[in-house]
């Protein structure tokens, strides 16, 4: 009898209309992997910085189309999954519908359960937090021993190959050597690293795999860089941050390359492509490109299947 088998792809979401922003804040403050007090504490956290954020976000929102543009890239992906693989396949956001104890009910009666985090870099933050939510409900069902997961794919070949692919797409016909290119990660507080979180170490090794690419596929920039983005609060990040290095360049021609992120969403359509866009126009900066993030790329696409089949012979 052939098993029923489901893939089921994580990630944090984002607003599927703007009525879910208030949703989405209040989520992400309120877990525990992203602030770290005790629980009233974080609650009340959580209210006052959706308080007053949510009415900028929810403008930030409308300028992308009403709805985080990680919804329906993300749609895409599992659309073009299903149509190579032999399991269903299902996204699962964290902080918005669907959620993960709504997923994992419509699949509970499945014989093998796949879990693939959007985020190939591991956090406590991302990934951790996501496998909290999907191990906690997974107890409740008693399903826990059908879960399959991966923690990271940073250094995957064919996801290194997607990030050359989208980097050669921004480049298009122009000369690497008369650009510079920035490998823009979403930041961290610095505490969080120094607790012991792997991200740093998994972005580090991220670029140094896509530049030794680049280099192999023959594509040679005037110079490659890493800088973290989205820095909130007065605390430290990891550093250095984006708006410092774009103000170090010494080409006047940068392309940026979302290396945090295997979808687009918010912070590459609008703090990348919008905000610091105005940044590079006040720096002189005569040419900023943004590539895109991986989305629906056929290789991709082939990644994600190279780890479910992966996934799948260990689970034999």
């Amino acid at each position: 009898m052939n098993k029923r088998k489901a893939i089921l792809l994580l990630n944090m979401g984002g607003p599927n209309n703007l009525s879910e922003v208030k949703v989405f804040l209040t989520n992400m403050f309120n877990d525990h992997r992203i602030i770290g007090a005790p629980k009233p504490i974080r609650r009340l956290i959580a209210w006052l910085i959706t308080s007053r954020r949510h009415k900028e976000a929810e403008h930030n929102y409308a300028l992308l189309g009403g709805k985080s543009p990680i919804v329906d890239h993300t749609r895409r992906v599992v659309h073009a999954l299903s149509d190579r693989l032999d399991a269903d396949v299902h996204y699962v956001m964290r902080y918005t519908p669907p959620y993960t104890s709504d997923v994992l009910s419509n699949v509970a009666t499945y014989d093998e359960i796949y879990a693939i985090p959007l985020y190939p870099h591991f956090s406590s933050t991302t990934t951790l937090s996501s496998f909290d939510a999907l191990f906690e409900e997974a107890e409740t069902l008693g399903i826990r021993d059908k879960i399959v997961t991966i923690e990271s794919y940073y250094n995957h070949a064919s996801y290194i190959g997607t990030i050359v692919e989208r980097i050669k797409e921004s480049l298009a016909d122009q000369n690497p050597g008369e650009y510079e290119l920035i490998f823009s990660a979403h930041g961290l507080p610095q505490k969080i690293i120094d607790k012991g979180d792997l991200y740093q170490r998994h972005i580090r090794a991220n670029v140094y795999h896509a530049r030794r690419a680049l280099n192999d596929a023959g594509i040679f920039f005037y110079k490659t860089h890493l800088a973290y983005q989205s820095r909130l609060g007065p605390m430290e990040w990891i550093r250095p941050y984006l708006e410092d290095k774009l103000q170090s360049l010494e080409k006047k021609k940068v392309i940026i390359y979302p290396i945090a992120f295997t979808i687009d969403n918010s912070e590459t359509e609008f703090e990348l492509n919008i905000e610091y866009r105005e940044k590079a126009d006040k720096l002189g900066i005569d040419e900023y490109r943004v590539a895109r993030a991986p989305n629906d790329h056929p290789m991709f696409i082939r990644t994600l299947e190279e780890l479910y089949r992966s996934m799948e012979s260990t689970h034999l």
